[in-house]
């Protein structure tokens, strides 16, 4: 991934307006999305398309990774920046205004079974999302190269 590429920010409106506000401000608005919810900018490469996609999603923390939940609110398919990263793992992640590249993975069972806990506890409704899909939701792990 190259910081010369264009980047295709999410189709949804207002996750696209977030997205700008938290790139345009280094983080100093958005970082924090509501009270005690805060969010990272994740960039995956387009698994089709090759074209860099950047989304807004809440993170929780598993020693020095970041950690992610992939619940598109309980879809039943998983949300494409989680299929891209799948094809391609070496991603790109904003947190306030530090920006980095990481490796994303899928947790472990064992390591999903310690972080689901921690991850509802900063956003309850993933249970309710899990609860609305047959899929088992992934958490994903993005460690700084």
């Amino acid at each position: 991934m190259t910081t010369d590429e264009g980047v295709l920010d999410s189709p949804t409106n207002w996750v696209a307006e977030h997205i700008n506000r938290y790139v345009e401000t280094d983080g100093a608005e958005g970082h924090e999305w509501r009270s005690g919810v805060f969010t990272l900018l994740l960039t995956t490469r387009g698994r089709r398309s090759g074209a860099l996609r950047r989304t807004a999603l809440i993170y929780g923390r598993s020693g020095d990774a970041y950690a992610v939940v992939a619940s598109q609110g309980g879809a039943p398919q998983h949300p494409a920046w989680y299929l891209n990263l799948l094809d391609e793992p070496q991603v790109q992640v904003q947190v306030g205004a530090d920006r980095f590249t990481a490796r994303a993975r899928v947790a472990s069972p064992e390591e999903k079974a310690r972080l689901w806990p921690v991850m509802t506890g900063i956003w309850p409704a993933y249970d309710d999302y899990q609860a609305k899909t047959d899929r088992d939701i992934p958490v994903v792990l993005l460690e700084r190269d």
